[in-house]
């Protein structure tokens, strides 16, 4: 199930087994369209395969009228009295070497709509209906697990892509501070900045010894239970990037696993100077105003964000009123809110 290409050793079997020429397992979509389909053995030459192209288009046999887990034959498939379903016979699936079928539907609840099929030169034998018969419950569980999988797959990918347009990373270390696993997008996480990186041996590097000696030492006092509580430590203010270490959770690892403590990276792709531009973009704010935005949506006061800036606690006042009205913000709160939930969040 997790072989690449995917099904190929069973297909490989099932043609062996029936002596069949061309095994394969096809998933459609209500239209009757191919949605994926995998093989084993030599299917129609390409000069066949474009005939039936030029021709059909599409394969004219009604497989969605078929009942799942009844094994059918060519024969039954055809309407001879239907005269394109005739010519697919005669004209492409005959000289292709494709003269007897056996071929079973399976269908499950949650979506998944699949074809097994056997062709060969020679008819099959009632042994080979009873082997499609036999293995219709395995492969409904089968594609249940597949299913699942497939689902928790998509959920993986979307949220990886989530945490990489967030900026934000893990990644999994020993005592010694010895890289173990980390999300996909960690690697570009660390190649926009200089202040934590991958060095030598694949070890969780600094570029401020006072910082590596701090988490080397934080990561072995974890390690042995010294330290319990998540530590949170600022690397950069600008662009910003921080981290959080923390205890692993002992019951999603392995046995023989080695890790001592996960490193949770967050950081900005952009520079405070990016990202108060992209606030006149956003709001319609003027320089003045995005440079205080900026500051209030870190966190600050007003009164510490009027010293960060050079001005007075009036100026930063009135500039704040037309902050507040060009974003729709009531206050504060709500402004940090509005700014670090909007696109900014995601570029």
């Amino acid at each position: 199930m997790f072989e690449e290409p995917l099904w190929k050793s069973f297909l490989d079997l099932l043609k062996a087994e029936t002596k069949a020429g061309y095994a394969n397992l096809v998933f459609r979509s209500n239209d009757n369209s191919v949605i994926t389909s995998l093989s084993s053995g030599k299917a129609l030459s390409p000069h066949l395969k474009e005939l039936f192209n030029e021709r059909f288009g599409s394969d004219p046999l009604l497989y969605h009228k078929m009942r799942q887990d009844r094994v059918y034959a060519l024969h039954e498939l055809i309407n001879v009295h239907d005269p394109v379903q005739r010519a697919l016979r005669d004209d492409i699936l005959n000289p292709g070497g494709v003269r007897h079928v056996r071929t079973m539907r399976i269908t499950e609840k949650n979506g998944v709509d699949a074809w097994l099929s056997v062709m060969a030169r020679e008819e099959f034998g009632a042994a080979v209906s009873f082997l499609f018969t036999r293995l219709a419950p395995h492969l409904h569980t089968a594609f249940r697990t597949f299913d699942t999988l497939e689902k928790e797959r998509i959920r993986s990918s979307i949220s990886s892509e989530a945490m990489g347009r967030l900026n934000f990373g893990w990644l999994i270390v020993d005592a010694n501070c010895q890289i173990l696993d980390s999300t996909q997008n960690i690697s570009g996480i660390l190649q926009r900045t200089n202040v934590i990186g991958r060095g030598r041996h694949n070890h969780l590097t600094f570029s401020s010894s006072i910082l590596e000696k701090e988490v080397s030492q934080l990561v072995k006092d974890i390690s042995i239970g010294k330290v319990t509580r998540p530590k949170a430590i600022n690397l950069s203010r600008d662009p910003w990037m921080d981290i959080l270490v923390t205890q692993t959770p002992k019951s999603g690892l392995s046995p023989g696993s080695n890790a001592a403590a996960i490193v949770y990276v967050s950081g900005d792709r952009h520079s405070q100077r990016n990202r108060r531009e992209q606030l006149v973009d956003l709001f319609g704010l003027l320089p003045s105003e995005a440079r205080l935005a900026w500051e209030l949506a870190q966190g600050r006061t007003i009164a510490e964000a009027a010293t960060e800036l050079n001005l007075t606690l009036e100026t930063a006042r009135n500039y704040s009123k037309k902050i507040y009205s060009k974003t729709g913000a009531r206050g504060q709160v709500e402004l940090v809110r509005i700014i670090l939930t909007s696109v900014l969040a995601i570029v």
